[in-house]
């Protein structure tokens, strides 16, 4: 989810011109993950996992200056999909 969140609403946003529209799909990405976290991991791990997701997209628009906004976009989503998969996807137990 966090891949088609941050991936899916910038390339949506892109394609669209409708930056809103992108933003909707970032948004409804971030509430379905969220959800999925709080009931695999619990409010702790949530809470962490979505300040991710939020500083991911935050930290894209700067790095975009520096090293374009397509390669931002990959690599903030590849910090943000790698900590939800170690932290909610594998069976590595945090509470």
């Amino acid at each position: 989810m966090v891949a088609i969140g941050l991936i899916g609403g910038y390339g949506v946003a892109r394609a669209t011109g409708n930056r809103p529209l992108g933003g909707a799909v970032l948004a409804a990405a971030g509430i379905y993950a969220g959800r999925t976290w709080l009931a695999r991991r619990g409010p702790v791990v949530a809470a962490g996992l979505g300040a991710t997701y939020v500083l991911g997209f935050g930290l894209s628009h700067p790095l975009a200056k520096k090293i374009g906004a397509w390669p931002s976009v990959l690599a903030v989503t590849a910090v943000s999909a790698a900590a939800a998969h170690y932290l909610s996807d594998t069976q590595l137990s945090l509470r």
